[in-house]
């Protein structure tokens, strides 16, 4: 696998699906249609999710490619494969909150170990480089060549005084409940995969999930948190959290900096 040019074209797509996210969020209005699970899709969804899949297919044609749009077409029986979330926090989206991403990532044995996310409306991009430790980009984001790019790490926690970041559409009683177990200083509130990145930077500790999500959904902010440092485990067991599940699903799980004492849920 030759990483740097993966990592240099999963870059430069996702800006460009982030250029044509930005096209319709910027519009006096868009059509929201509901699939077959009721989640909400738009015209962005799946214009991002064309622009990316045909530059993977080209470029990369030997990788199994999985989309959420396109995820019906696909019959998971691979270790090794690519998956996207073209617009991950649709609901962030169509109420245009800014707290939405477009997510890239490669999946190798089950761990995701290469990713992206960009964030268009906050101009955040998050990377892992060929070697798989990350970085946020800042600058003019040039889609041929890099900006300026910080490594980042997970904090160092402070057990009597943590920081938490939880959903900012989902977050529920369940979440609450287990928030509430442990020393929480303070607590912030972010959309999609951006959650993940709030951990890789250090801003928060962790952030548990105790709701639904989608391999596709977590794997490019699982590679850059793992890339930081971090480390996503399931509550049921406190495992690591793998991919290539026949359904696509997951587990309920926690995206963590090491060293707080987890509880199981």
């Amino acid at each position: 696998m030759d990483y740097a040019a993966l990592m240099h074209t999963m870059r430069r797509l996702a800006l460009e699906a982030g250029d044509k996210i930005m096209e319709f969020y910027e519009a006096d209005d868009f059509d929201v249609r509901l699939k077959s699970d009721d989640s909400p899709v738009t015209a962005a969804d799946e214009a991002a999710d064309a622009l990316i899949s045909a530059g993977l297919r080209a470029a990369f044609p030997e990788i199994a490619l999985i989309t959420e749009e396109q995820a019906d077409t696909h019959d998971l029986n691979m270790q090794d494969f690519l998956i996207v979330d073209p617009l991950d926090g649709t609901k962030e989206f169509i109420h245009r909150r800014g707290d939405f991403t477009v997510n890239i990532a490669l999946v190798e044995k089950g761990i995701p170990t290469r990713g992206v996310v960009y964030a268009p409306a906050k101009k955040r991009l998050f990377y892992t480089d060929a070697s798989g430790q990350s970085f946020e980009e800042t600058g003019d984001f040039g889609r041929d060549t890099m900006g300026e790019s910080t490594p980042i790490h997970v904090s160092v926690p402070d057990t009597k005084a943590l920081m938490v970041v939880a959903s900012k559409s989902h977050r529920d009683q369940a979440t609450d409940d287990y928030i509430n177990r442990y020393y929480v200083k303070d607590s912030k509130s972010a959309g999609s995969s951006l959650k993940f990145c709030l951990v890789a930077t250090g801003e928060a500790d962790f952030y548990p999930r105790l709701g639904r999500t989608m391999e596709w959904d977590t794997a490019a902010g699982h590679a850059v948190l793992t890339g930081a440092g971090g480390q996503v485990l399931r509550l049921d067991d406190l495992q690591p959290l793998a991919y290539g599940k026949d359904d696509f699903a997951n587990p309920f799980f926690v995206a963590t900096a090491p060293g707080i004492t987890l509880s199981t849920a």
